[in-house]
């Protein structure tokens, strides 16, 4: 009976992950997460491919429209920030798609710099940007027909949603914040996850300010986190969140688009950012959800007890659940979606 049960997991697992691969290979707008829209049908869940200037910068970006969607009509909206490494055809795609599903106008782009959306070099990822991202997925979709620009919502998943956390301190646009396993980039980047990297923090500056001196003379740009990871080396990773984030960013949910790397100058700003920095200016109702088995869940919590500008604030977790499993496990989404459904239909 092991043996048959053993069997029978095996095939399942391959063919979630040849399942995977078919939508990735044959969805025409590249989304590679589970019943993905691939194509527009009237009267359904439309999603409209869009490109705006975002500081001189073109933005790449999916519009989710509600099944019978009429822009004469008022709906409320939602943003979505895509996590670090990700793309808007992942789990912001996912959550997006969800969220339209229950009447919501949503977007999700891709951060600049990085995805499909323009900027040079490639792959800078600095706190300021990421926070105008948002803010700039604000300007587009208040302007979309048929949105009401005073039932303004803001989801942040992983990294995103700690740029969310920070977005919303002083945008108030923003009715309401929701972030879904908050990755806090700033404190990882300088302390290590877990504070596992605290004692080379002076050297990892100096490197990332060597980098800055070297892109000034016009030299080569220099990456951080840019090694061809095996199934072998993250299977020894000591962390669940990078071990499992390998295996949905490189195997089930991979994407051309998407990449762990990012420039090392980055390190610059990126240590000196503290997403749970100023909560105390969320004053909106804030929905923070994590798995109760998420090793990243600290930064979570810390930012959650740090929020006491509002009073309508909830701390979800979704039992059994790490990190990156959030992002695509059909239960685990399941109890994400009604937890934000709640709160979104009964704030905007």
């Amino acid at each position: 009976m092991k043996i048959r049960n053993k069997i029978v997991t095996v095939m399942l697992l391959a063919t979630s992950i040849l399942a995977s691969a078919q939508t990735k290979l044959s969805n025409p707008y590249g989304l590679v997460y589970r019943d993905a829209i691939t194509e527009n049908v009237p009267g359904k869940i439309n999603i409209h491919p869009v490109k705006y200037n975002l500081n001189g910068i073109e933005i790449a970006a999916n519009i989710y429209t509600p099944a019978n969607y009429d822009p004469s009509k008022s709906y409320p909206a939602v943003v979505v920030a895509h996590p670090n490494g990700g793309i808007k055809e992942q789990v912001a795609g996912l959550y997006a798609q969800r969220l339209a599903e229950t009447g919501f106008i949503t977007i999700a782009a891709d951060a600049a710099f990085q995805g499909a959306s323009g900027g040079e070099p490639r792959n800078v990822d600095k706190p300021a940007f990421r926070i105008e991202d948002i803010r700039g997925m604000a300007d587009f979709i208040t302007q979309y027909d048929g949105v009401d620009v005073g039932r303004l919502g803001l989801l942040g998943i992983c990294g995103g949603g700690g740029y969310s956390l920070a977005a919303a301190q002083t945008d108030k646009r923003f009715k309401v914040v929701a972030t879904l396993s908050m990755f806090n980039s700033g404190v990882v980047r300088r302390n290590g996850f877990m504070s596992s990297q605290v004692e080379t923090v002076q050297e990892r500056l100096m490197q990332a300010s060597e980098a800055r001196a070297q892109e000034a003379a016009g030299g080569e740009v220099l990456y951080t986190a840019n090694t061809l990871i095996t199934d072998e080396m993250a299977d020894k990773m000591p962390f669940d969140l990078y071990r499992e984030g390998h295996y949905y960013y490189h195997r089930t949910h991979a994407h051309p688009n998407s990449t762990f790397r990012y420039t090392t100058s980055s390190l610059i700003d990126l240590m000196a950012f503290d997403a749970a920095t100023n909560m105390y200016l969320i004053n909106q109702p804030l929905l923070m959800m994590a798995g109760s088995k998420a090793d990243s869940f600290y930064m979570t919590d810390r930012a959650f007890s740090l929020a006491t500008g509002t009073d309508e604030k909830e701390l979800f977790l979704i039992p059994g659940a790490t990190h990156i499993q959030t992002y695509h496990v059909p239960e685990y989404v399941e109890q994400a979606m009604d937890k934000l459904n709640d709160f979104f239909g009964k704030y905007l």
